[in-house]
């Protein structure tokens, strides 16, 4: 699935994505609980200041004594005792309320990340059970994107929002209740003008959802770019790319702005048209409250409680309403959230599936065809059988399919037809894990993870003991590395291996593959990108590795190749020639003989390296 085409098509079904949603709220019900009571004083606590205007305005100002009645008793409070204590009691209800604040934001925010971290955590947890094909169709920034920002976005502003939902509506209800208390008839008018002003928040939800998913595409596609540059670095410099780059980078930005601008164009005229419809509402107030003072039906205190309560109001609906707009952008993230989760990765275990432990007899293709495209076929009918502690060696023009033969062999792809068996028994029919673990792996390029080379080798095999540790880096020709090293076996690598050299970081992987013990050996391309003196270490290394495994070779080094059991020719993905090194040169107008010939013309010997230049020619690489 390319993520850059997602559609988040639930992203208007609300019960179905609160409902998928509820798995990661729930451990946190409490705390939510909890942040929506501490919510709701700091809402009402919004009408003190309104409520206080009208007894401070009729008696203070009046000076006029409060007379009360209370369960039947009478009580008199003197204008003076009043302007004491009508100040003292808003500074009393504000402090108080600035400490439910408090408390309600660090609920929220603590509650806001654990579900973020929750949701992270199954995400990447998805994300590492993806195939290779996922891999290929989908950029680096894309799925940081999808897998970083949606969470952040979702599962984080959820509960912000709930939050200012809760606050907005007990504020706004202590403000419409004073102004009830002040003049059911002016409330009537003020609230209906307030809900009419925000009637066209409910315009832009698909606006929202298209101008998010844009915004998502573009964001990957930054991210891509900055991936790529850092990566990329050498090349960049090299090439002289920085313009292009630079060109690339100002092209995806502008892009960014267009459609966070195109959402503005949509959105920015709802603040005006709601300002303007408030303020009629408003002006309505003034003039009717006029009348009502006038006519003996409301006092002046009650009048300007109602006016402030009615523009203290428009906080609280304003961030209702924009509020309302941001969960749609939650809802939309959401949306692209589940469809993660519900993409499966096409390789996995049958249910039946069965283990495997080691290698017994052989292995064997058999009418292996496959294609990353469809009607685009990379191999085609591939038939081979290596008996156990055999060598293969593949080899054949660059692109031919080689690389995708051995990566059939572990399932990073699946075969299209045909069928791949190890010990009579087809490798779908046999649980991922024991698969792979009986097959060991040396790339060309090999990816080196932040942190110590004894964790980088370790990872091979976790349960290894000292002993094999101490064994794959002696057979690795590790041990002058690590003493030159600060800190040895215990030196932190730098991202990617980058702090060793090429040479090294082949050794460290073999290292790695060693400790794995594995039966099967895969070796791809795996000193193609060495100079000859770092190459003559790293095969010295391989040749350990090799010992007693069935091995896949694929490797420009002739006297590897000279030495396999096997050698099968791979051109535009068809098995044209199999057989021993000897065997393949007797063939007249031969493949592997016009290829060997050819590398050898200048009369280099096997031993003395290979020329670069007519490798990358004829293909053995």
């Amino acid at each position: 699935m390319k993520l850059k085409n997602t559609t988040a098509e639930n992203s208007f079904r609300y019960s179905w994505l609160i409902s998928r949603a509820f798995p990661f709220v729930k451990p946190f019900l409490f705390r939510i609980f909890l942040g929506v009571m501490v919510a709701i004083p700091v809402g009402l606590l919004d009408g003190v200041t309104a409520f206080a205007l009208k007894p401070f305005m009729d008696y203070v100002i009046g000076q006029k004594d409060l007379h009360m009645m209370l369960c039947g008793h009478s009580i008199d409070i003197s204008y003076s005792i009043l302007a004491a204590a009508i100040p003292f009691a808003v500074v009393f209800f504000a402090a108080f309320q600035g400490i439910m604040r408090y408390l309600n934001d660090y609920l929220t925010d603590w509650t806001s990340q654990k579900i973020t971290n929750s949701v992270k955590v199954k995400l990447f947890a998805s994300l590492v059970t993806m195939d290779s094909s996922f891999f290929d169709e989908n950029s680096s920034g894309i799925i940081l994107t999808r897998y970083l920002s949606d969470p952040d976005v979702a599962a984080k502003n959820f509960i912000q929002q709930i939050k200012s939902i809760v606050t907005s509506l007990f504020g706004a209800g202590s403000l419409i209740a004073v102004m009830l208390y002040s003049s059911w008839k002016l409330a009537v008018v003020g609230v209906l003008v307030l809900g009419c002003a925000f009637l066209p928040m409910a315009l832009i939800r698909k606006k929202v959802k298209e101008a998010s998913n844009k915004g998502m595409v573009v964001g990957g596609n930054i991210t891509t770019n900055l991936n790529e540059t850092y990566s990329g670095n050498k090349v960049m410099t090299a090439y002289s790319l920085q313009e292009h780059q630079k060109e690339e980078f100002n092209k995806q930005i502008h892009e960014s702005f267009d459609i966070a601008i195109s959402l503005t164009k949509r959105s920015a005229w709802m603040s005006p048209i709601m300002y303007l419809i408030a303020s009629i509402g408003i002006a309505f107030v003034l003039h009717y409250g006029m009348h009502l003072i006038l006519s003996g039906e409301m006092t002046a205190g009650s009048f300007a409680s109602f006016v402030t309560s009615l523009l203290l109001l428009y906080k609280p609906m304003k961030t209702l309403g924009g509020t309302l707009t941001n969960i749609q952008t939650i809802f939309v993230s959401f949306g692209r959230i589940f469809e993660l989760f519900d993409i499966k990765p096409s390789i996995t275990n049958k249910p039946d599936a069965v283990s495997i432990s080691g290698l017994n007899s052989s292995v064997e293709f058999n009418n292996v065809s496959f294609a990353y495209e469809e009607d685009n076929l990379v191999l085609k009918d591939i038939n081979l059988h290596v008996n156990k502690g055999e060598t293969i060696a593949l080899v054949g023009n660059s692109g031919g399919g080689k690389s995708t033969l051995v990566n059939l062999l572990p399932r990073f792809y699946d075969v299209k037809s045909g069928s791949i068996k190890i010990d009579g028994i087809d490798i779908r029919d046999i649980t991922l894990d024991s698969l792979r673990k009986n097959i060991s792996m040396v790339f060309q390029d090999n990816f080196l993870f932040t942190g110590t080379i004894r964790q980088n080798i370790m990872l091979g095999n976790p349960d290894a003991t000292e002993k094999m540790l101490d064994n794959a880096i002696k057979s690795a020709h590790l041990e002058e590395v690590i003493e030159s090293l600060p800190d040895g076996l215990d030196t932190v690598l730098g991202e990617r291996g980058t702090s060793l050299s090429g040479g090294q970081r082949q050794r460290v992987a073999i290292a790695r593959a060693m400790v794995r013990q594995s039966p099967i050996v895969i070796l791809d391309e795996a000193t193609s990108a060495l100079d000859n003196k770092s190459e003559a270490v790293v095969q010295k290394a391989l040749d350990a590795l090799m010992q007693d495994k069935t091995v896949f070779v694929i490797a420009h080094r002739l006297s590897t190749i000279r030495n396999a059991d096997k050698i099968a020719v791979i051109n535009e993905g068809h098995l044209v020639e199999l057989g021993s090194h000897d065997e393949l040169l007797q063939i007249e107008n031969g493949q592997y003989k016009m290829l060997y010939e050819m590398q050898f013309r200048k009369g280099e010997g096997v031993n003395e390296g290979v020329n670069e230049g007519v490798n990358a020619e004829v293909g053995i690489i």
